[in-house]
């Protein structure tokens, strides 16, 4: 005899199950909270260009050669770097809920600059609530460069966005501590959500 499993779920559209009210709910905070901790590491990034900036004083050289350096011949120099841990959360919040985003020219050529770059993202994403993220799992994104192919908003956030974001944002950390800047995990890391016993 069968086992009675209970009722099918509820299909969607596309005949995929249907998410309830409060499985979408948690979807939103999903986003939402996963793009506050990116913001966090924005606001850690901007830090460290301070530390360059002390680094250079103490050395006495001009910080803003900081912006061309690099780890390797064939990879972004640090100016870049910068500019795309910038640029991909404020494009994947804007690809996810359908707002637009604000263009850069990529023409910053100081650490001043740089710091108004990241402020400018930081200020964007702000501007964002959970309940803007309705949706944007199930959202078609697509990019110049995919060549017409694209993902769901989920797998793109998960599988680009994310490990994009991290990957920049680590060459600019590592861009500076093999230039001798005073930057460890610590200031990687941030401040941490810690209860005393």
């Amino acid at each position: 005899m069968p086992r009675n499993v209970g009722p099918a779920p509820a299909q969607g559209v596309s005949g995929a199950p249907s998410l309830g009210r409060g499985a979408r709910r948690s979807m939103r905070a999903m986003y939402y909270e996963t793009f506050r901790q990116m913001k966090k590491m924005l606001g850690n990034m901007d830090k460290w260009l301070d530390l360059a900036a002390a680094h250079a004083k103490a050395k006495s050289f001009d910080p803003n050669l900081f912006l061309e350096l690099r780890l390797s011949p064939d990879q972004f120099a640090f100016a870049r770097q910068v500019q795309t841990a910038c640029d991909t959360p404020k494009l994947a919040a804007s690809r996810l809920t359908g707002k637009d985003a604000p263009k850069n020219e990529d023409n910053e050529k100081t650490l001043e600059d740089l710091h108004a770059r990241i402020k400018g993202t930081i200020a964007y994403l702000d501007g964002f609530t959970a309940k803007d993220f309705e949706g944007a799992a199930a959202r078609v994104i697509s990019n110049p460069r995919w060549e017409g192919k694209t993902m769901t908003g989920a797998d793109y956030f998960l599988e680009h966005a994310l490990p994009n974001f991290f990957f920049h944002l680590t060459h600019v950390y590592a861009i500076l501590r093999n230039n001798g800047v005073d930057v460890g995990k610590k200031d990687y890391l941030g401040a941490l959500t810690q209860k005393a016993p």
